[in-house]
């Protein structure tokens, strides 16, 4: 009898022990990282195929096992849609049993995908994506957003461009969550600087014909013409507006959010002197040209985007975070990223308790095509945004995760 009592009560132990602590180890004899991005539609060239190759490196560079474990790259295509990203994520973690799901490059595919991963108790890692919500009405507990939002593009962007004198704007705005969140916090910038909005327009998502949109903007005789949108659309927005003769006339066309990809595809003639905001430039200084030559060799010459480079960096402090506390267990690793200072030569910072990586963001400048060297030289950074003020204050957040 009094062996049994003393055995029950080593069980409830036991019990209490393990309820209050993580299971030590990985869940299973393997790591699995899914990819989850635009790998063929509007957004690929942004973060795409480049981001599966980063990712790759940054499993390679870290010797490919963690805890004595094989680490397995996983790859699924969103198309920018968030039912194919909600469903794709509940495949990964479902059927291909993946620990952790990084990329995610439009906001409605990532919330999508964020939701999923809160349901399972597993780690989604935003890269692509910008909206503030991520972080703040719609933040998860198992959620980073890493690179970038559209609260740190109107304070880097369209403060600088108000602080020229360009007072009276007109939006060009994509009709989704991204689009609608990054006019409303660039319009937040230019009414507290003395400015105001003259009007706007909302297209679709992946528009074929900008010739009316841009159309309106132009008679609206606003000095700035802003452009809430993002890769093809930003593409087909600017090439409209050349053919409209806005390009070279009183009023500027401005990017709001832009990538080193976009001007490629655009050429420097049209885009030289445009400013944008990344979170990351390839060219800004030893150790990320260093990582930018060895990611040109890996993906067809092309420079990485800020996005691509961010997705290195995640997945790298993700299999150093499971390393450092010899579990996966999506808890543990988490707690372990938020305490600690990230510095790896690529990005540094700090995850905050809503899950926003805060660091400094970048205000770049297209070079004219007499400055530029080669295909990939296409900006220099003109100003850095520090973190405090690249990134909502936590006094301000809405994140049922921030303590008030």
């Amino acid at each position: 009898m009094k062996r049994s009592v003393i055995a029950n009560v080593v069980a409830a132990s036991l019990v209490a022990f393990s309820g209050s602590s993580y299971a030590a180890g990985l869940t299973d004899d393997e790591v699995r990282i899914g990819v989850l991005t635009d790998l063929s539609a509007i957004y690929s060239d942004i973060e795409g195929p480049g981001a599966v190759a980063a990712a790759k490196m940054a499993v390679k560079d870290f010797g490919g096992k963690v805890l004595g474990k094989k680490i397995t790259i996983l790859t699924a295509d969103t198309q920018s849609k968030a039912d194919l990203s909600g469903s794709k994520a509940r495949e990964l973690f479902e059927k291909d049993k993946a620990d952790m799901l990084i990329g995610n490059v439009s906001t409605a595919a990532a919330l999508a995908a964020m939701e999923v991963a809160d349901q399972k108790g597993k780690i989604s890692i935003v890269t692509g994506a910008a909206s503030l919500p991520i972080t703040n009405e719609k933040c998860t507990a198992t959620n980073i957003h890493y690179v970038y939002d559209t609260y740190a593009l109107s304070r880097g962007t369209g403060k600088a461009v108000v602080d020229t004198g360009k007072k009276d704007w007109f939006f060009v705005t994509a009709d989704y969550a991204f689009g609608h969140t990054l006019e409303r916090d660039t319009t937040e910038v230019i009414l507290a600087n003395g400015g105001k909005v003259m009007g706007g327009v909302k297209h679709p998502i992946s528009s074929q014909d900008f010739s009316s949109f841009m159309a309106q903007a132009q008679s609206s005789g606003a000095q700035v013409i802003a452009l809430a949108n993002a890769g093809g659309d930003t593409i087909g927005s600017v090439k409209q507006a050349a053919e409209l003769g806005i390009m070279g006339s009183k009023q500027t066309v401005v990017p709001l959010l832009m990538f080193i990809s976009d001007v490629q595809a655009l050429g420097l003639k049209q885009t030289s002197g445009m400013s944008f905001t990344v979170g990351w430039y390839w060219d800004y200084n030893e150790s990320n040209r260093k990582f930018a030559q060895r990611f040109m060799k890996e993906f067809k010459g092309k420079a990485p985007t800020s996005v691509q480079a961010g997705v290195y960096s995640a997945t790298m402090q993700y299999l150093k975070a499971i390393d450092a506390t010899k579990t996966d267990d999506a808890t543990a690793v988490m707690k372990h990223l938020r305490s600690i200072e990230i510095d790896d030569g690529l990005f540094k910072g700090k995850i905050r308790a809503d899950g926003k990586f805060e660091h400094d963001m970048y205000l770049l400048q297209v070079k004219s095509p007499k400055e530029s060297k080669n295909k990939n030289d296409v900006a220099k950074v003109i100003k850095i945004i520090a973190a405090k003020d690249a990134t909502l204050p936590l006094s301000e957040s809405k994140c049922k995760l921030v303590q008030k």
